[in-house]
């Protein structure tokens, strides 16, 4: 392995650089984006409660905006419970997107990595294959063998390229969809909040 990445030259460095990159912005998103922890099953209920005991206060709510992305999206729907629904669905949509932002962290690294580093790779390899058409021209064509081994080490880097960038473009997409996917469930029980609130929809846990 190690031959290899010398025999790649000087791209190796920046290409195994991304392949860290890859692993540890996979790992951070994979914990950070759980559903559980964005969107906590039993908190829409919690805070129905509250509301219906009239235990719902400033300490309270601030700890709600604090305890997940999902109460962040919640307390806003709250803090603007006296403005009437339309401003509150308002509210609710705008904190969706902003937490949605947060969520999207690194995602799009990713997306950049995926689309870089087969351009590293293929400049690797045309780096290479100017020196093998120099030796060529400096030493003549008798030794195919050197050169097919010069070739096989410059395409070195397009096949390391690869290698980033597949999996780069995987967790991508995936953490991609996985945040449209909690995006829309903190919106939808985001409403179901307002919607109880104004009488409009059966109070979270009433329903079945």
């Amino acid at each position: 392995m190690y031959e290899l990445v010398v025999a790649g030259g000087w791209l190796m460095v920046p290409l195994l650089g991304c392949s860290v990159l890859v692993v540890v912005i996979a790992v951070e998103r994979f914990l950070a984006l759980r559903p559980e922890r964005v969107v906590p099953g039993q908190l829409l209920t919690e805070v129905w409660q509250w509301v219906n005991e009239k235990q719902l206060d400033r300490q309270r709510l601030q700890a709600l905006r604090q305890s997940s992305p999902l109460g962040q999206v919640l307390a806003t729907a709250l803090a603007n419970a006296h403005q009437g629904r339309a401003v509150m669905k308002d509210s609710v949509e705008e904190s969706a997107g902003q937490v949605a932002h947060e969520l999207e962290r690194f995602v799009g690294a990713l997306g950049t990595i995926a689309a870089v580093a087969p351009l590293m790779g293929l400049l690797g390899t045309v780096f290479g294959m100017i020196e093998v058409f120099t030796a060529m021209v400096e030493v003549g064509t008798g030794n195919s063998a050197m050169f097919a081994d010069g070739i096989a080490k410059a395409l070195i880097t397009t096949a390391a390229g690869l290698l980033v960038a597949i999996p780069a473009l995987i967790c991508h997409r995936y953490f991609e969809r996985r945040v449209d996917d909690l995006s829309l469930a903190m919106e939808e029980q985001a409403i179901r909040l307002v919607d109880a609130l104004h009488g409009e929809r059966q109070p979270p846990g009433a329903e079945r």
